[in-house]
């Protein structure tokens, strides 16, 4: 991937002692804005030429606690270089530390123009970082970083006046960027504390793309990953956006997911590779991005789908209040087993005490007829699954669970080891349609050996759902299908089976991905690895400590390299055609080309993965890139 000239690999160039000649424009000159002080070490200290001299922001322990230092230039200018001096006290104040212009006081609109690169400056001495961003700003200043207070002796903003224009951006490294501010840099403090009025910026393309939001809701999101310390979040947009060129689906709602115990930051993009290559109906979209949350940096984060019904996400009929009864009533739902069910609005428990969240449709807007109807209908599945028949194919269980879109999801999850593969596990109801269908595939944090209480995965001598954590009744419900149902059985081993035909869907498939993507992530993990120094540390349940992100990513790879014998020996490997059951043939072109997963489903908007392609009366299998 090509790095522009403003990325983190640049700024390391940029940063340097010179001094300022008449190209980097005139010094500028405004009111001095900023936060309180420590031991009167005052703002003006930060701008009176004096290196003996500083202002001690101070962070404090309410909401507003970001200190930071500033200019109101009261016309705008298009900055082209900044230069400042880390106190002689310190220098790791200074580290990652945010530069960001505004045109309204309060800085809502404020955007990142700048960052203090890891090699940063010795204490006491002036630097200078050159600036790349076209937009004019009338205000100016630099945020303290990462949880510290803010120490600089020095800060000056050098540019030319003018409105400039939105040819380019400040992007830190080669993933996107996304900076949103809240209102009054208010900090987001719970999962379920909205943040209405917050500015968004996702910056990418090398800064030549800007998509912006003035008026999006930012909130907290997730159960465990809430209580760490790099918090995730949910952004929603006033208006469906298309967050990235890449991305499937045009919508409000968008996750930034924190991989914070995991230390590869990658687990989740790796189980959603395998989820794809193994035609799941549905697989979230997900990118690595750098994240600036109220001017500062927070690190490398997974921007995803949110886990909503919508045509490029969980493509099923989104139903209105109205639909009561008739087929109208009988779908879609969208639920998840879900062992925090009884924290949700919308959610019931089963006959078998089984918790199910409701997601769609929505808890405002669901009613009585419907939650009635789709806590009956689980009931009626489960009452058929726990029957003594498994070959009755008209009234068993198999008429309301899709047998092989359960029996994929239990792959991957015993492919990737994840201990909480029926902890949370999605399922829809589609309208017209008498079955249940497993997935997508979510919350692979602790997959890939990197769970304390299960480690290591592969010297179990059995499945590991039967160690990991599970929802209640969930247990029974899969030992059910895996152990009691011989049918299942055999299937499961065919689909095992034909998996490990495929090119894309071996240990050395996914770990020459593994490496692909650490080396997109290069750059930024050494960022985030800054800001969160958590190498070498036991965090969640993390089960061993290692001391080097290559050690991290390396791990998962030896684990991915060892698990697919394991599962041969633990699934039994059947012989099956090399084509599975569609032949390839030539197609003919003039038809429109549709898209089914393995399992027979279609797939409106296909991503990478392999698939089945129909145009007209032919079909053959192909592998989207």
């Amino acid at each position: 991937m090509k790095l522009s000239s403003i990325t983190f690999a640049g700024l390391l160039l940029a940063l340097t002692p010179a001094t300022v000649s008449a190209a980097d424009g005139q010094k500028l000159v405004g009111t001095q804005l900023g936060t309180q002080c420590k031991d009167n070490l005052v703002l003006a200290n930060a701008f009176d030429g004096d290196l003996t001299t500083c202002f001690y922001g101070l962070r404090t322990s309410d909401e507003y606690s970001r200190p930071w230092a500033g200019l109101d230039l009261g016309t705008k200018h298009v900055i082209t270089r900044i230069g400042f001096a880390p106190s002689s006290e310190s220098r790791s104040c200074s580290r990652l530390a945010i530069f960001q212009g505004a045109n309204t006081e309060d800085f809502i609109d404020a955007i990142p123009i700048a960052m203090v690169p890891l090699e940063g400056p010795v204490p006491g001495q002036m630097y200078y970082i050159d600036v790349n961003v076209s937009r004019g700003f009338r205000y100016v200043r630099m945020v303290g970083a990462g949880g510290a207070q803010m120490n600089v002796a020095e800060l000056e903003f050098y540019g030319n006046e003018g409105e400039g224009d939105d040819s380019q951006f400040f992007q830190i490294t080669n993933l996107p960027t996304i900076a949103f501010n809240t209102p009054g840099m208010a900090q987001i403090v719970s999962k379920d504390d909205k943040h209405t009025g917050s500015q968004v910026y996702v910056i990418s393309d090398d800064g030549t793309t800007l998509l912006s939001d003035n008026n999006a809701t930012m909130k907290g999101r997730g159960n465990g990953s809430w209580a760490m310390e790099k918090k995730p979040f949910q952004i929603k947009f006033d208006k469906k956006k298309q967050i990235l060129a890449d991305a499937p689906a045009i919508a409000k709602k968008w996750t930034l997911i924190n991989n914070h115990g995991d230390k590869t930051l990658m687990r989740n993009k790796i189980a959603f590779e395998m989820s794809r290559n193994a035609g799941m109906p549905y697989t979230s979209y997900c990118r690595f991005v750098d994240v600036v949350y109220n001017g500062e940096y927070e690190g490398t984060y997974q921007l995803c789908d949110q886990m909503e019904v919508n045509k490029n996400r969980v493509n099923i009929t989104e139903m209105e209040p109205t639909d009561t009864e008739g087929e109208a009533l009988t779908g879609g739902y969208f639920i998840e087993i879900d062992a925090y069910a009884d924290q949700e609005v919308s959610w019931f428990r089963s006959n078998r005490n089984i918790p199910v969240t409701i997601k769609s449709p929505d808890e405002d807007e669901i009613v009585p007829a419907q939650s009635q109807y789709i806590e009956n209908y689980f009931n009626t599945m489960l009452d058929a699954l726990f029957s003594a028949n498994f070959k009755d194919e008209e009234n068993g269980y198999r008429k309301y669970l899709d047998l092989d879109s359960f029996l994929t999801y239990f792959l991957l999850g015993e492919l990737t080891g994840n201990t909480d593969t029926f902890w949370s596990t999605y399922m829809t109801k589609e309208r017209g349609s008498d079955k249940f269908v497993t997935g997508p595939v979510w919350d692979q944090d602790l997959a890939f050996d990197n769970d304390g209480r299960t480690f290591p995965v592969n010297d179990k001598s059995n499945f590991i759902y039967n160690y990991g954590s599970k929802a209640d009744g969930m247990q029974n419900f899969v030992d059910r299908i895996i152990k009691q149902d011989p049918g299942a059985k055999q299937r499961l081993s065919f689909l095992w089976s034909t998996l490990r035909k495929h090119a894309d869907f071996t240990p050395e498939y996914f770990n020459e991905k593994i490496d692909q993507w650490a080396q997109e992530l290069d750059q930024s993990q050494k960022l985030n690895f800054t800001r969160w120094p958590i190498l070498g540390q036991y965090v969640h349940q993390n089960p061993t400590v290692r001391y080097t992100y290559e050690a991290e990513v390396n791990a998962v790879k030896n684990y991915i390299t060892k698990r697919f014998p394991k599962l041969d020996t633990l699934i039994g490997l059947v012989d099956v055609p090399d084509d599975s059951a569609v032949e390839s043939v030539e197609t003919d072109t003039d038809a429109p080309a549709e898209y089914y997963n393995l399992q027979g489903v279609r797939v409106p908007n296909p991503s990478a993965g392999l698939y089945i392609e129909r145009r007209g009366n032919t079909a053959r299998k192909v592998i989207l890139k």
